[in-house]
């Protein structure tokens, strides 16, 4: 299930950047305290665990400044989780509480839900926020370093296979399909580097096809494609190519 949320403010809203972690904290301190304390302590599953929800950035005129960006008095969100109590909360949440981005009061102006099925083995997709494939390696001293794939690199596909896997499993407790999700950008993917909470994080933009066994595809539907989803990287919806001609 995706939310795309339009908010308004009296105010032109203005964030620093990167605004990944105040979006982040924005969208827990809006659901209901008890499912907010679970997916930041716990997550789904029973060894790797799962927050199973994806954020967009956040949509709308901007302008950057020094260390800041600046939109106007109308943003638009969207989030997805294949969990529907966990969209129901946060959907809750807006109309319950007051609201702040930030420094930013805001209130909704509109909410719109979208279904998205996946019918078959191959659908088109674009991404609203950097789609994040990596892998931590060790240096000879013993010292860790991580290492972040591109689109066109086979380590990409394999990283993003397996862990929709484990999303999968993670929400369904039942077995993942075990073959890979084949992943092929359809335009020239865009680099994004984001500083999360001192943390360089890379991830790629851009519309893709993605081909594999269709529960996986409604996985990253729903729950994100790449990792660090709930950090708001790898939201992904289907897209149409027709209606952008």
């Amino acid at each position: 299930m995706h939310l795309i949320i339009e908010f308004s403010s009296k105010e032109p809203i203005r964030l620093p950047l990167p605004y990944n972690h105040i979006l982040q904290g924005f969208i827990y301190s809006t659901m209901d305290d008890e499912l907010a304390e679970f997916l930041h302590g716990q997550g789904y599953g029973t060894g790797r665990k799962f927050k199973l929800f994806a954020c967009s950035n956040i949509m709308g005129k901007a302008k950057a400044e020094k260390g800041y960006i600046q939109f106007g008095k109308k943003i638009t969100i969207e989030i997805s989780s294949p969990v529907i109590e966990l969209c129901e909360s946060f959907a809750n949440g807006l109309f319950k509480k007051q609201l702040k981005l930030g420094q930013n009061e805001v209130e909704v102006s509109s909410i719109k839900i979208d279904k998205h099925e996946v019918n078959g083995n191959s659908i088109k997709v674009k991404t609203l926020s950097p789609i994040v494939a990596y892998s931590t390696m060790l240096r000879p001293d013993g010292s860790k370093y991580t290492c972040y794939f591109h689109p066109d690199e086979s380590d990409f596909k394999r990283i993003a296979s397996e862990n929709l896997r484990k999303k999968y499993t993670a929400f369904t407790k039942t077995e993942a399909p075990k073959e890979d999700i084949d992943i092929k950008p359809l335009d020239k993917p865009k680099l994004s580097v984001i500083n999360y909470k001192n943390t360089i994080i890379k991830g790629y933009s851009g519309i893709f096809e993605l081909t594999g066994p269709r529960e996986l595809l409604q996985m990253a539907i729903d729950a994100g494609l790449g990792s660090k989803n709930s950090q708001c990287f790898g939201l992904i919806r289907l897209y149409d190519f027709a209606s952008h001609n």
